[in-house]
């Protein structure tokens, strides 16, 4: 199954490198606002995105807000930008999913793989934890656009699977909000100095979820190995 999203940051706790962006002169501008989004992105998680100031983005890469203005105007703009990346590399790989033979189930699965994992880098996890009343009516209509486009790329995956006997009959809406749901919520409880891995995680909750789903299917009387590793990473949400 294919890895996700390698040329994101999976340690939030690496900074220097993107203060080393703009140390460095000769560092191209798609580099700086690399750095610039990675940066937003750890800070939006440790201090929430209300609370984040642009001058708070400026500071952590040591750089002035004049230079942080150069590349991006306000705090918003970071953000939408950040939507937009984690979009395009998520449709990216939606695409080689559509693309690739299969049955409708074995879609689902990859498609659960890779949406669990952008839940565990600080860019899905920042943007799923915001609160749309913070955006303003332009940018909140942006991100409800990018939601539905991954929602009905689900729900075709899904109708793709009843239609071929890999799914059970269902309902392909409701399937599909709760399939994402339970996803996203990984945003929430997931620590990357936890006991799993995000591919470990994203692989459990791609079989769990397609499990579910799966028509003529034989429930394992056990449970799925790693599983308690996924618990104990919960423990913090539901305890």
């Amino acid at each position: 199954m294919m890895r996700a999203f390698p040329q994101m940051e999976k340690n939030a706790t690496v900074m220097q490198p993107h203060r080393q962006a703009f140390a460095n002169r000769r560092r191209d501008p798609a580099t700086k606002r690399e750095a610039i989004l990675q940066t937003a992105a750890h800070l939006f998680l440790e201090k929430g995105y209300g609370r984040t100031l642009m001058n708070d983005v400026a500071d952590r890469l040591n750089i002035t807000k004049p230079a942080l203005y150069h590349y991006f105007s306000n705090k918003e703009e970071i953000l939408l930008e950040c939507y937009r990346w984690g979009t395009a590399l998520i449709e990216d790989k939606l695409n080689q999913i559509a693309a690739q033979k299969g049955t409708g189930l074995e879609k689902v699965e990859a498609f659960v793989y890779e949406y669990a994992n952008v839940m565990t880098v600080n860019f899905g996890r920042c943007v799923m934890r915001l609160d749309e009343s913070d955006l303003s009516p332009k940018a909140r209509a942006e991100v409800r656009g990018y939601k539905r486009k991954i929602d009905r790329r689900l729900r075709s995956f899904i109708q793709e699977g009843i239609d071929d006997d890999s799914i059970t009959r269902c309902d392909p809406r409701m399937a599909a909000f709760s399939t994402a749901g339970a996803v996203n919520w990984i945003c929430m409880w997931y620590k990357p100095e936890g006991p799993l891995a995000p591919e470990e995680i994203a692989a459990q909750f791609a079989r769990m979820l397609t499990h579910g789903l799966a028509a003529r299917r034989k429930r394992r009387a056990t449970q799925p190995h790693g599983s308690r590793k996924v618990q104990q990473q919960m423990s913090g949400v539901t305890s």
